[in-house]
């Protein structure tokens, strides 16, 4: 199956960045016994990967702009952008702990064209583009056919305490938990995304995200029949405070129990 070039650039320059990643989470492990801990080390490996990426993206594509975890942005002349996360799950990249990805995502005037999400550890390079589907390598991957709420897998990612929306999610979790077939905490938001357009996951929600952490997510969903939006109001999910991700199914429903959650927590 043949790729386009953008395509091909962005997978060449997550191959690259993953092999330095994969080498530090080698080190990572053994700092675990360590006094210290990793964490400087693994703050020095994320900023490794975006170095690589930003300078094998910006090589392939001169003129245009970038929107980075470390960085920030970086204007550029053409109408596109990359928008890149260079270690998605850092925490668990932290504890050693084999569940964390890069994401790499083009954005065209604002909308989100093409989009990866890889996972080194099992080699699971998933990807979409716009009106191209979405594939894990070639395989073409779909949604989940359930159709029941309640036997539905659902994965959130938790918010810190201090957060204003910790005690909505928490009421929400409630909510969710008891409506559904069981809801999980993975730690990687793009990985959660991703497993929803595989059909592992129905569906996903969570608040406080940023861009690089739903952008490569949210086309790889839509391009395998999937739904995502904000959890509240039209903006733009890659954009917005909160994002509900899910099959067309379940998705009405899985939203309205989050919203209902939401104002029950407000009201009490």
């Amino acid at each position: 199956m043949a790729l386009s070039p953008n395509m091909n650039v962005m997978l060449r320059a997550a191959e690259k960045a993953a092999r330095s990643l994969i080498r530090d989470f080698g080190e990572v492990e053994q700092l675990q016994v360590s006094q210290k801990g990793p964490a400087d080390f693994v703050s020095a490996a994320d900023h490794r990967s975006e170095e690589i990426l930003y300078e094998e993206l910006s090589h392939a594509r001169k003129d245009w702009g970038f929107l980075m975890e470390e960085r920030g942005e970086i204007k550029g002349s053409a109408p596109y952008r990359f928008i890149i996360d260079p270690l998605d799950g850092t925490t668990n990249f932290l504890h050693g702990i084999p569940h964390w990805n890069i994401t790499i995502a083009i954005e065209e005037n604002g909308e989100i064209v093409a989009g990866i999400v890889y996972d080194p550890i099992r080699d699971e390079m998933f990807r979409a583009e716009k009106a191209a589907g979405a594939f894990l390598r070639n395989k073409r991957l779909r949604i989940s056919g359930r159709r029941d709420f309640s036997q539905s897998l659902i994965a959130t990612g938790m918010i810190a305490p201090k957060k204003p929306t910790h005690k909505h999610q928490l009421a929400q979790v409630e909510a969710v938990a008891s409506k559904s077939g069981d809801v999980r905490r993975f730690g990687s938001a793009a990985l959660d995304l991703s497993y929803v357009a595989a059909g592992r996951l129905e569906g996903y929600w969570e608040y406080n995200l940023k861009p690089w952490d739903v952008a490569a997510g949210s086309i790889i969903v839509k391009e395998a029949g999937g739904f995502i939006s904000s959890i509240h109001g039209n903006d733009n999910p890659v954009y917005a405070s909160g994002v509900v991700a899910g099959n067309g199914k379940i998705f009405d429903e899985f939203k309205r129990t989050l919203i209902s959650a939401s104002a029950e927590k407000d009201a009490a």
